[in-house]
């Protein structure tokens, strides 16, 4: 099974995309380990290789376990392969439903921004008339 690919025609994309953010994460964690190993000192042997058979160590481990488990394991793939199953089911909003909950959403916005400010304005008014608030 570790030989080949786990429903290979199935799930594609889910596995595309999910490879993709995998190796942004691992590639971001390598240059963090890079800086980190910066610090490290051997004698005799220089900082740079260090810092590149770790990353390199880490990006390895790392591809290895991605490829397990996008492309090997089933209970994982299976479930990659019924997302996207799921998401073609999906019923996608058309440009002009979201321009207009989007314009609602902002007028409403504003509408309570004001009406927020029109209250504070006139309690502000009210408690100096009473005596609670003093003007500075």
């Amino acid at each position: 099974m570790i030989a080949g690919i786990y429903k290979k025609n199935q799930g594609y994309y889910t596995r595309v995309c999910t490879a993709f953010a995998l190796a942004t994460i691992v590639l971001m964690g390598a240059k963090w380990l890079w800086d980190l190993l910066g610090a490290v000192r051997f004698e005799g042997v220089q900082t740079v290789y260090i810092q590149a058979g770790g990353a390199t160590v880490m990006i390895a481990v790392f591809g290895v376990i991605g490829y397990y488990l996008i492309g090997v394991r089933p209970r994982v793939v299976d479930f990659m392969i019924a997302t996207e199953g799921e998401m073609k089911k999906v019923n996608w909003s058309t440009r002009r439903e979201v321009t207009g909950s989007t314009t609602v959403v902002i007028a409403l916005t504003v509408f309570i921004a004001l009406l927020c400010f029109l209250f504070d304005t006139v309690f502000n008014v009210v408690f100096k008339w009473l005596g609670v608030l003093k003007s500075i």
